[in-house]
């Protein structure tokens, strides 16, 4: 991109802040213009970076009233879900860091306790924000040096269930703390579920408009004791014409708003009087709108929430262009195929409709598709039900985002034996959104219960047949996994063909050890298996397909024709070369002298960077394949510079 389309942007009173403290002399006609400028660099930096812009858009003025009103870092200001944080990034000492948003050593693209101590708590997953607010405030309570807590929630993270949990606990304490809901209407996908359309009616009638000042609570702040009856009284009459009461008062809360999230002359005395009067939970309902300020990012149904690198003046997104589809379409399309032929098959995602494909499923079969908000619980339990109905539930979850559902998935689909197909995305090292968002653990919490049938697909060809697969089997539950991003650009099957439960397939056939893959890391076992070609050392190599049921007969196979045994997968240590490792020890083949490896994840959270330097740190590329192989055989070589 040229400087002419994307320009330096002018900010005078933004150069001024290094700290929230520096804003503490600013008048609010500089706050207003601070604001201003902040939203231009916000979109200035993620021009050049990508990431998630329509969020942090949407609380530009929020950031600048939070910051300007309370103290942080004494003040703990938690952000869910932590994409909402990049505004508040600039105003805490990263200014001069932000163009490394998601890169390779730079800034992490949520909110990250060890980058720095405004980022109160770590959020890269949603609904986490009133449960830790609770805890600072309990904390506070019992004398720790913390002041007030304010949870800023939104972008659809009220529709969790945690939240509410959260909201319950807090209103039997009674303690003060601030809950700001930034309601945009909006998660990642337009919002679902009653819980959107209650808020939406909360300001949707006219008397509240009418008489916002008297409805929002403001007015006892300002009146003299004689009228704070009266005031309680009309505000009291007003909600019960538009509502009859609401839900955050029930749960103990004071409920103040709704209040216009963009207006620095509404937000900043609000929350100056909040700061000063409140004594108990309150919750703040402020009106926003996602991608605010940026016409691109407005229009778009997502309100511009995660982009790839763009042109300011045109909003047009650089995208590397591959001929290979993305594992996503993929599956979608395939899922979508074998709906055609069965009418029971029904898709379940949890606010992920275009993350997942299911948004493609639904334009075809509406009535079929089920978004269920950010409530991976409930979309667990909810497929639970709808197999035990007889219908043929395709679970569509990020793999690091079903870790928030595993109780349903023991105890409502596991134990019961129900046939919950679960179509795990983003398995394995995912890049620029970091440890938070990596899907390093399904394979072992899937693979440790009975009866699950656990598959990962090696290749886009393989996703098909995988799907096909899961639609056929009907005796209990399945699961598939596949990762971000563009498949290896292999033939594609006209039709997914199902495969034989637990039997992985012999890839390329070599001498003295075997590799046996898990997953897409077999196109990198195959690029090793060139270079140690080279050296007259070219290993077997086979697909697992399967982490469970193992092929037992393909391992005694491996085992009887090699000296040695590597297993390779995207997971963390605990699945699939584990169970291989255990039934290598049940056969009693190690005490016979055999050597085994297994190449995992290593024991810690990878930063962010590209998907390739994440894999590179973790060990598992083809130099590293081929330098374990050499290892295992007593080969001595040269390191890598």
């Amino acid at each position: 991109m040229s400087d002419s389309a994307n320009p330096v942007t002018v900010t005078p009173i933004l150069d001024r802040v290094r700290l929230p403290a520096d804003m503490k002399g600013l008048s609010d006609a500089e706050l207003k213009k601070l604001a201003d400028e902040l939203r231009t660099e916000t979109i200035s930096a993620v021009s050049e970076t990508g990431g998630h812009l329509g969020a942090g858009l949407g609380v530009v003025e929020l950031t600048v009233a939070l910051h300007a009103v309370f103290d942080a870092p004494r003040d703990k200001i938690i952000w869910d879900v932590g994409h909402q944080c990049y505004p508040h990034k600039i105003l805490t000492g990263r200014r001069d860091r932000i163009r490394t948003l998601r890169m390779k050593d730079g800034l992490s693209g949520f909110t990250k306790r060890s980058e720095s101590p405004y980022d109160a708590f770590g959020a890269g997953h949603s609904s986490t924000s009133i449960s830790a607010a609770v805890g600072f405030t309990m904390g506070r309570e019992l004398g720790a040096q913390t002041g007030d807590a304010i949870a800023v929630i939104g972008d659809g993270a009220m529709s969790g269930g945690m939240a509410f949990e959260a909201m319950n606990h807090a209103g039997h304490l009674g303690k003060r703390m601030f809950v700001v809901l930034n309601d945009n209407e909006m998660s990642i996908a337009p919002p679902v579920g009653a819980l959107s359309s209650y808020l939406t009616r909360l300001y949707a009638e006219g008397p509240v408009q009418d008489l916002k000042e008297v409805a929002k609570g403001a007015a006892r702040a300002f009146l003299p004791e004689a009228f704070h009856e009266g005031a309680r009284r009309a505000k009291e009459m007003l909600k019960g014409m538009a509502m009859g009461g609401t839900l955050f008062e029930e749960l103990g809360f004071t409920y103040v708003g709704p209040v216009d999230g963009h207006d620095l002359e509404q937000l900043l005395p609000l929350l100056r009087m909040l700061k000063t009067r409140a004594k108990g939970p309150v919750l703040i309902h402020a009106l926003t709108k996602k991608g605010k300020g940026y016409a691109h990012a407005e229009s778009r149904p997502d309100g511009g929430h995660a982009t790839a690198k763009f042109d300011v003046a045109t909003g047009t997104q650089v995208k590397a262009i591959s001929n290979a589809p993305s594992y996503t379409k993929v599956f979608a399309e395939s899922l979508i195929k074998e709906a055609a032929k069965d009418e029971k098959i029904v898709a379940v995602t949890a606010a992920m409709p275009d993350g997942t494909g299911l948004n493609m499923f639904a334009q075809l079969h509406p009535r079929r598709c089920f978004d269920v908000g950010i409530a991976e619980q409930h979309a667990v339990t909810f497929s639970a039900g709808l197999a035990a109905s007889g219908m043929k539930p395709f679970c569509a979850i990020y793999s690091t985002f079903l870790q928030r559902g595993y109780d349903q998935i023991v105890h409502d689909v596991a134990i019961q034996r129900l046939p919950v197909r679960f179509a795990i995305d983003r398995a394995g090292l995912v890049g620029a959104d970091g440890a938070t968002h990596a899907g390093s653990f399904d394979v072992g919490f899937m693979s440790s219960l009975p009866g699950m049938v656990v598959m990962a697909a090696a290749d886009e060809a393989e996703l098909v047949h995988m799907v096909a697969t899961a639609a056929a089997h009907d005796s209990g539950p399945i699961a598939f996994r596949y990762p971000r991003g563009e498949g290896m650009g292999v033939d594609m099957p006209e039709t997914g063909v199902p495969l034989e439960i637990g039997k992985g397939r012999m890839i390329a056939e070599g001498g003295r050890v075997a590799i046996l893959s898990y997953g897409t890391r077999l196109a990198e076992v195959l690029k090793a298996r060139e270079a140690l070609q080279a050296r007259g050392l070219a290993p077997t190599v086979a697909d697992a397909r399967f982490a469970k049921p193992l092929d037992t007969d393909l391992i005694d196979q491996l085992v009887a024709n090699h000296e040695a045994l590597i297993c390779i997968e995207e997971g963390a240590i605990g699945g699939f070369g584990s169970h291989v490792a255990q039934y290598l020890s049940d056969q009693g083949v190690f005490d016979r002298g055999f050597k085994f490896r297994s190449m995992v994840l290593p024991d810690t959270f990878i930063d962010h960077a590209s998907a390739d330097d994440m894999y590179r740190t973790a060990g598992m590329d083809a130099p590293q394949i081929e330098a374990k192989v050499l290892e295992l055989l007593g080969v001595a070589v040269a390191k890598r510079a």
